[in-house]
């Protein structure tokens, strides 16, 4: 059946900017490109050991058959989450299909009409997307000015039609277009001055900041000033899921409110046994290889870039960025 007239267009108006999306496949050429830091993605001890360990405890569906608050929950999941709790060092975790449907079931589910939240600009479109769902209002500061975040909390804090409102601010601690990281301690500080609530997307520091690749809000021993944590398991684990690190209190409100999370089918036991067995791996002998084998290729990627004179912005993330500026011609 022929596309509605108006989608035909938008498709046609894309290729004509040359920005037209299409599906690959992948090839055997050097990866620039993935989120598979460590290379977990591909690890046959995580495979084998994910296998072993079904085999070990008998597990043998191949799907969670419902929504968890139905017939899809089971005990690996409550092994899991607090087991993530416990390397997180946090009260309390809550399991999610993906990063996106982290951000998305989070955000639209805590934030409540007449809610604040401050949010970076170059924040990912998960987080937008959730906060677009939910019922308050929003304001993006410049990327990682705090200044300009503490500037327009104050404007709030000194609006009468705000004056009962509940202020977040939300980041991430690497970000996902550019590898640079915020001043975690100066937000957090802004944040507690201001008694708003801290949100921190880490799903690109997984893996690659802190003792045993577990963040940098760990890093910088913050669990107790970040009011959430969403860390995602498609970057460097190199399997599929993520987590919402919080309280008790927090996980039974996502529980009963995230739509993401009530509805919809939950993980397959397979998932779950390979984000257990990655998260072994990854606080492993191997896992601390894998690690300090990006850091090296981290700091040879940027001193070779040094040598070079090419025009990348610094990171110490597994994310390198340059900005290519394009040329525009005047019709005269």
């Amino acid at each position: 059946m022929k596309l509605p007239d108006k989608l035909h267009k938008k498709i046609a108006e894309r290729k004509a900017k040359n920005a037209f999306r299409k599906l690959g496949l992948n090839t055997d050429l050097i990866d620039f490109s993935s989120n598979d830091y460590l290379g977990f993605s591909k690890s046959k001890t995580i495979f084998e050991n994910t296998h072993q360990y079904m085999l070990d405890t008998g597990i043998c569906e191949n799907g969670a058959t419902g929504s968890r608050l139905l017939s899809g929950n089971y005990s690996l999941y409550a092994q899991v989450e607090q087991e993530l709790s416990f390397y997180h060092n946090s009260e309390a975790a809550l399991l999610f299909n993906s990063g996106y449907s982290a951000n998305v079931g989070f955000f639209s589910a805590v934030l409540q009409k007449g809610d604040v939240i401050f949010y970076d600009e170059f924040i990912h479109a998960s987080i937008r997307d959730g906060v677009q769902l939910s019922h308050a209002s929003s304001y993006k500061f410049r990327h990682n000015d705090l200044q300009d975040l503490a500037k327009r909390i104050a404007n709030i804090k000194g609006s009468l039609k705000y004056a009962n409102a509940t202020l977040y601010v939300v980041t991430e601690s690497v970000f996902s277009m550019d590898g640079d990281t915020p001043d975690l301690q100066k937000i957090a500080a802004i944040c507690r001055e201001n008694s708003a609530y801290l949100i921190v997307d880490e799903a690109h520091a997984l893996g690659v900041f802190g003792q045993n690749g577990l963040g940098l809000v760990q890093k910088l021993e913050l669990e107790e000033k970040v009011f959430a944590r969403i860390a995602t398991f498609g970057k460097a684990l190199g399997c599929h899921g993520a987590v919402v690190l919080g309280s008790k209190e927090l996980i039974s409100f996502l529980v009963n409110f995230s739509r993401s999370f009530i509805y919809t089918t939950g993980i397959s036991p397979h998932a779950l046994a390979t984000i257990k067995i990655a998260y072994q791996f990854l606080r492993g002998a191997e896992g601390v290889q894998e690690m300090q084998k990006l850091r090296c290729n981290i700091q040879h990627f940027n001193s070779e870039v040094a040598r070079l004179g090419l025009s990348f912005i610094p990171s110490a993330s597994a994310i390198q960025c340059t900005v290519i500026q394009g040329t525009t011609h005047t019709k005269k």
